[in-house]
């Protein structure tokens, strides 16, 4: 009985040990800092995409044509879905929300809330039709109807010999005129990664 007591202490000691000595120690770092641990997709990866859509969308002449056709609008964009057709995880809404918040800040393209957002914002307005007072229930069919949809998707390519992989990325973007089907403006972002191990 005691020799059972002696070795249950042990075995306790012995995980309050390890458990001590493996302690993770966590700084906090800037988040424009580059940091590549994996030499899978990351935030460096998902900003570098954001920043070249921006620099692209912003300055591409599917904007200067439409002001010029439609004078003293903006045109109105609806985000859609970005297909991950990549090797592994990730998330589009990362850099799609960046564009999303140059698209506003930029004061050029109007942007409207699409998909699950916009059913919960519908769903909204519908409770508002039995709950809220008649002063202050919003409206139905007063939605801004948006002139183009952006959508894409992500791609990669692998290469691995031995100790040594590349990892490649292609990350396309198209906005098409909602009336006419027409794709007027494509961008894209390509990263390369070459990975030792």
């Amino acid at each position: 009985m005691k020799k059972t007591f002696i070795m249950m202490g042990l075995a306790i000691l012995a995980l309050l040990v390890v458990s001590c000595s493996s302690q993770k120690k966590v700084t906090r770092v800037s988040p424009e800092e580059q940091i590549d641990l994996s030499g899978r997709w990351n935030d460096t990866d998902s900003r570098l995409t954001a920043d070249a859509m921006i620099n692209q969308s912003l300055n591409d002449a599917w904007l200067f044509n439409f002001v010029e056709a439609n004078p003293g609008e903006k045109p109105v964009v609806i985000c859609g879905f970005v297909k991950n057709k990549s090797h592994e995880h990730i998330n589009a809404e990362t850099f799609i929300k960046d564009l999303e918040k140059a698209f506003i800040n930029s004061q050029k393209v109007r942007l409207v809330q699409g998909g699950e957002m916009r059913d919960d914002i519908r769903t909204e307005r519908a409770d508002q039709q039995n709950y809220s007072s008649a002063e202050t229930m919003k409206s139905w069919g007063r939605e801004i109807g948006a002139d183009f949809m952006l959508q894409g998707s992500i791609n990669s390519i692998v290469d691995t010999e031995g100790r040594e992989t590349v990892n490649f990325y292609q990350i396309n973007l198209e906005l098409t005129n909602i009336e006419t089907n027409e794709i007027v403006w494509i961008g894209d972002k390509k990263i390369k990664k070459y990975i030792q191990n």
